[in-house]
């Protein structure tokens, strides 16, 4: 079970995630979220988080943003992916070979295999999608919670990282429901937004792969999740 913990703002907020049992780490890089962080503050960030011996990936959040800025932000900040989480053409994607993945919001079934077949194939690594809440106007952080049974449709074939109001108290009840390759989140384990709980990301992350234990016993067939991003 991948866990990611998004919205970091602060050097603190960052070793607390790592230390409570993250995989990576998200930088949100979408100028009106709550949890926005300039790309210098970032690159301070990561600069302290390479040195470490634990292996995180580094995730930047982009929203609508152009190919040729998501390349140079990551190429600044020392980021490993970027999420595209706005109403981005898989040409971006196809820019970004192997740099980035796409977040959707699928209101339907429908709606969610037609995105998966026009994204994934772009994603060239882990994961192939974001499964996010659905919202007419806000580009995720919403709080609210993803139809759990759309993202199930999708992981039989797809490396689906679920997002969308989960947290420590819920987070159990998404991994039984939908065996997502991954799991993450923002506001769920927040005192305010842009401010991480510590005791919350503790709780979710021994909630997450607890929940994975359980289902890998129940299913010991279920295959390994692979890491975050594979070698082009």
């Amino acid at each position: 079970m991948k866990i990611k913990i998004c919205g970091i703002t602060n050097l603190d907020d960052a070793l607390a995630a790592i230390d409570a049992g993250a995989d990576a780490l998200g930088f949100n890089f979408y100028a009106k979220s709550p949890r926005y962080i300039s790309p210098p503050d970032c690159a301070k960030i990561q600069s302290t988080i390479s040195n470490l011996k634990s292996p995180i990936t580094a995730v930047g959040i982009f929203v609508n943003s152009p190919a040729t800025f998501i390349a140079d932000v990551l190429d600044a900040c020392g980021l490993d992916l970027a999420q595209l989480s706005g109403d981005e053409p898989p040409e971006v994607l196809t820019w970004l070979w192997g740099r980035a993945y796409k977040a959707i919001r699928p209101r339907s079934m429908e709606e969610a295999e037609y995105d998966a077949c026009r994204y994934t194939p772009l994603a060239n690594g882990q994961p192939a999608l974001l499964v996010d809440a659905s919202h007419p106007r806000l580009y995720g952080g919403t709080g609210q919670m993803a139809d759990w049974s759309v993202a199930r449709g999708l992981t039989s074939e797809y490396s689906v990282l679920l997002a969308g109001g989960l947290t420590p108290e819920n987070v159990a009840d998404a991994v039984q429901a939908v065996n997502p390759w991954g799991v993450d989140v923002a506001s769920g384990v927040e005192s305010s937004p842009g401010r991480k709980d510590h005791r919350k990301m503790i709780d979710f992350a021994r909630a997450a792969r607890g929940a994975m234990t359980k289902l890998t016993e129940e299913s010991p067939c279920l295959p390994t999740p692979l890491p975050f991003k594979l070698p082009l």
